[in-house]
């Protein structure tokens, strides 16, 4: 029998112009894991007005929380003509790419393909200030010329992007609402613990609004961000979502969001390799990196990143007692090359941060900023050195040494 074969999907959906209907964008088979990389921005808060209640810390039953919150939950149109530099991948691409690209990289780097078709994406997204800011996917409106928003039972509205960061994959877009709109409260995702339940709002297949629950089945996944780069810290989670569900929110007990629903794992079966439905494996950008990169968007309409310039990969069991981040490529005239770290290195410690596997080590990075001096603890040949590296700010774009398997 074969075996199911594990893809990685984006959560839009897309409809062709002049077709006969909704078309579910199609999966890349990536095996067993994705790729990883690393994010960082300034610690920040996200200064939210009129926002839904909350109440208590204590915990809400799903009818509350879907009640104060749904109002805030966005229902985002995006929608290319299929001319220019403004064509969006995944509107009549073909191949394995989520956006419909003709490349096999599961961003579409790979080419353009069919996409000059002209079509309209939907996904989901939420409001984080009443003065009309909403947060979504950066895929949701990935080379849109125009993008609308619907907000709760409000009319459409079309919507000003602010700033886009395919690092995170988020988009901060804004619209004048003829009122204050209700808002949701970004929480603490730090402080999230595997078995908290969780309530995903949004418009899978666009069917506007619907709630469903699970629990927080995992901590510190990482997923391939739109630029090939990694997004660490990923919450995992069983609660149902599909494609349509991107951009929405992923909120606790208290209906605070911890997280923006972003990717899902899918089985499929078929030769042709065609995604299978959802198995209960969905994927959410954390809020604490939402936060931050909000704040810069909000400010300046774009989102740096510290950038140490190394792939890396866990320890094989047994060398360096399996502990810290095992450098398996160095990037030409990089941070860390500059400061005489080489392939084969294990890093330890990031500054003050001790690094037990690849995915921490990308966190402690990203707790940074592009120019400071971190030192970098590593081991070589059994000796324990030391570094001085002062962090660039990451490519546009990930090279092949930044995705090896991971790359800070």
């Amino acid at each position: 029998m074969k075996q199911p074969t594990r893809s990685i999907v984006v959560m839009c959906t897309a409809a062709l112009v002049g077709g006969t209907g909704g078309a579910v964008i199609a999966s890349e088979a990536v095996g067993d894991h994705t790729r990883t990389v690393t994010e960082a921005a300034a610690p920040s808060q996200v200064v939210n007005q009129n926002v839904a209640d909350t109440g208590s810390s204590a915990a809400l039953t799903a009818g509350q929380i879907y009640a104060q919150s749904r109002d805030a939950v966005a229902y985002i149109t995006a929608t290319t003509s299929g001319s220019g530099s403004a064509t969006r991948q995944g509107l009549g691409g073909s191949g394995n790419d989520p956006y419909g690209g003709s490349g096999t990289d599961p961003y579409g780097s790979g080419g353009q393909g069919g996409s000059s078709s002209a079509g309209t994406a939907t996904g989901s997204g939420f409001v984080v200030s009443s003065d009309g800011y909403v947060v979504t996917n950066a895929h949701v409106i990935d080379g849109a010329d125009s993008v609308k928003v619907k907000v709760g039972d409000g009319d459409t509205l079309p919507a000003k992007v602010v700033g886009v960061d395919q690092s995170t994959d988020i988009a901060l877009l804004k619209v004048s609402a003829p009122k204050a709109l209700s808002a949701l409260t970004l929480g603490e995702s730090d402080d999230v613990q595997v078995g908290d339940a969780t309530f995903a709002i949004g418009n899978p297949y666009g069917l506007d609004r619907t709630l469903t629950t699970g629990v927080v089945s995992a901590l510190h996944r990482s997923i391939e961000s739109p630029n090939g780069y990694a997004i660490n810290g990923v919450l995992q989670t069983d609660a149902a979502i599909n494609p349509g569900n991107s951009g929405g929110p992923l909120l606790n007990a208290e209906g605070r969001v911890i997280g923006v629903n972003s990717q899902i794992a899918t089985s499929s079966t078929s030769s042709s390799g065609e995604s299978g439905g959802n198995v209960g494996i969905g994927f959410a950008v954390p809020s604490d990196t939402v936060t931050r990169v909000v704040k810069q968007l909000r400010a300046t309409g774009t989102a740096k990143h510290a950038y140490l310039g190394v792939s890396t990969a866990d320890p094989t069991a047994g060398g360096d007692d399996g502990v810290g981040a095992t450098v398996a490529a160095v990037t030409s005239s990089g941070p860390a090359g500059d400061a005489g770290l080489r392939a084969g290195d294990v890093i330890t410690k990031i500054g003050d941060t001790a690094v037990t596997n690849a995915e921490v080590m990308g966190t402690a990075v990203d707790a940074h900023q592009p120019g400071e001096q971190v030192e970098v603890t590593y081991t070589r040949g059994g000796d324990t050195r030391t570094a001085k590296v002062t962090l660039g700010t990451r490519p546009a774009t990930a090279t092949s040494s930044d995705t090896r398997p991971t790359a800070p």
